[in-house]
């Protein structure tokens, strides 16, 4: 359940609360489907004036900061579980990267780019800050602090592969109404002009109730005017996800978001790794030769599983203009989900 909390009360004047999703150092101006990062120089320079005003904004209330517990890390951080103003939370706290500051630093800029979305299923931002805390020991490795709802203690990579050695499919409605919600994520990122850039199963969240929420806005980037440059300085995200004219180094769109999409559908379908091999091989292989994900499977043989086989085929062009937007998926997986829910009333 999203919390309740303000977000105009906790969230600093430079985010610039309002009805839709507004500036974070790596946006330019919302539009059409290309994006763009500034240079080295143009960054630090904006990351640095942000980064006064947010330190000065004392954004995230620290004494209402409470009972913080490690649940995980990652490439850039840490991440806790506690209590803000009495409700549960998750803080993210990241910190510089010894081999690479201006990608630490970029990531956490990037996680801001979901301050001011607002839906079910994507995981809100409820208040952030280059400040450390008081704490000096921590100050010279600190980047920022996030704070964000928590939207539970699982996320997809665990409910698809955490299982016993007989591999039991999960349940096709279930499959749809997963799918339904990470498109219906996608299409709210992708209306207010954010590409996520590392769609996994590890960054969907499943809630208590079996919602899932799109998480880790680390690599996300803010789309721009098309005829803008759209070469970024680095994108991050998962190779075996990643869209094949990423991996080339050209344009992104938010199509790029839909082929990884892609990947992680087939992923709930199958309970299995996309690929096997080392990743140079399949790296080169998904670019050149046209390589994804095996879909000669039986759980490709039922009249849903043949609707979601064509789906995939599109979701996973070469070209990204003939990938379905993720309106376009939408279109398609609701059907599949009254169906579904049909199907389970009549074996009932």
């Amino acid at each position: 359940m999203p919390s309740p909390l303000p977000v105009s009360r906790l969230l600093p004047r430079v985010f610039g609360i309002g009805l839709g999703a507004r500036s974070s150092p790596l946006r330019g101006h919302a539009g059409a489907s290309t994006l763009r990062v500034p240079s080295a120089a143009g960054f630090y320079e904006q990351q640095q004036q942000l980064a006064r005003r947010l330190w000065s904004s004392s954004s995230v209330q620290w004494r209402e900061l409470r009972g913080l517990e490690r649940i995980g890390a990652g490439g850039f951080g840490l991440v806790f579980k506690g209590s803000y103003f009495g409700e549960t939370v998750a803080v993210k706290r990241v910190r510089r990267a010894r081999n690479n500051a201006l990608a630490s630093r970029q990531s956490f800029w990037a996680e801001l780019n979901a301050v001011h979305l607002q839906h079910d299923n994507v995981v809100r931002v409820i208040a952030a800050t280059t400040a450390s805390g008081g704490d000096d020991h921590d100050e010279e490795c600190h980047v920022g602090t996030i704070v964000m709802e928590f939207a539970g203690d699982v996320n997809l990579q665990q409910v698809i592969y955490d299982h016993d050695c007989v591999v039991e499919p999960l349940p096709l409605a279930l499959c749809v109404r997963y799918a339904t919600d990470i498109a219906s994520a996608l299409h709210h990122l992708h209306a207010h002009g954010v590409a996520h850039l590392d769609v996994k199963p590890a960054n969907v969240l499943v809630s208590p109730a079996g919602v899932c929420k799109l998480a880790d806005f680390g690599c996300s980037l803010r789309l721009e005017r098309e005829h803008e440059e759209a070469r970024p300085l680095e994108i991050g995200g998962t190779y075996t996800h990643r869209a094949p004219e990423l991996l080339r180094g050209e344009r992104v769109t938010a199509r790029a978001d839909v082929y990884s999409y892609g990947v992680t559908l087939w992923q709930l379908l199958t309970r299995e790794p996309p690929y096997r091999g080392e990743r140079q091989y399949v790296m080169y292989a998904v670019v050149a030769q046209g390589l994804r994900p095996e879909l000669d499977l039986a759980v490709f043989r039922s009249a849903v599983g043949c609707v979601i086989k064509d789906l995939l085929v599109l979701c996973w062009s070469a070209e990204p203009n003939t990938r379905p937007s993720a309106a376009d998926l939408l279109s398609e997986l609701k059907p599949l989900r009254e169906h579904c829910l049909t199907e389970s009333c009549r074996e009932t």
